[in-house]
């Protein structure tokens, strides 16, 4: 965790956020709290799971806006972050928080594309894991953005795949 506090520190928190470091204290006495709620809130913010009524479109959505927030400088310092405090109670817990809280929404954005013959049934966590795992490798190995055609390339093979395995 030293590595965590030497690299997050208050002042430069409350620098960014405009405010006394003193307000920033009295908020999150402790670092892995901070942080983890900086990383919840990103979280919810980087990629919002949409209903257009189209599966694939919001699909595609999903996995232009969790590439283009991973790319961000915020994304990127969350990476690192992560990296450095694997064992951190309060990361571990924000980070179980969150993958909960999107598997369930995806999995209700699911449901309804099966109720309406656009999908087979499907586990949310088997689909996310299918769809973020090139996303990570783009983002991690390469210098290019993410295109959409390259996002709707993605999904068309997941779901080809599931709707494959279902026959």
């Amino acid at each position: 965790m030293s590595n965590l506090r030497q690299r997050c520190r208050y002042e430069q928190v409350a620098d960014l956020a405009g405010v006394h470091r003193t307000s920033v204290y009295r908020n999150w006495p402790d670092r892995d709290e901070l942080v983890s709620e900086a990383m919840l809130q990103f979280g919810q913010d980087a990629a919002p799971i949409q209903d257009t009524g189209d599966i694939r479109r919001d699909l595609v959505s999903i996995v232009v806006a969790q590439a283009a927030s991973l790319g961000t400088p915020t994304g990127r310092a969350l990476r690192k972050m992560l990296q450095q405090a694997p064992d951190s109670p309060a990361i571990q817990r924000v980070q179980a928080a969150y993958a909960n809280e999107r598997r369930a929404a995806l999995q209700q954005r699911l449901d309804r594309a099966v109720g309406q013959g656009q999908l087979p049934a499907v586990d949310a966590e088997f689909l996310a894991l299918l769809l973020s795992g090139p996303v990570h490798f783009h983002v991690l190995w390469t210098d290019r953005p993410l295109t959409r055609a390259y996002a709707e390339r993605i999904v068309d093979v997941v779901l080809t795949g599931i709707r494959a395995a279902a026959r």
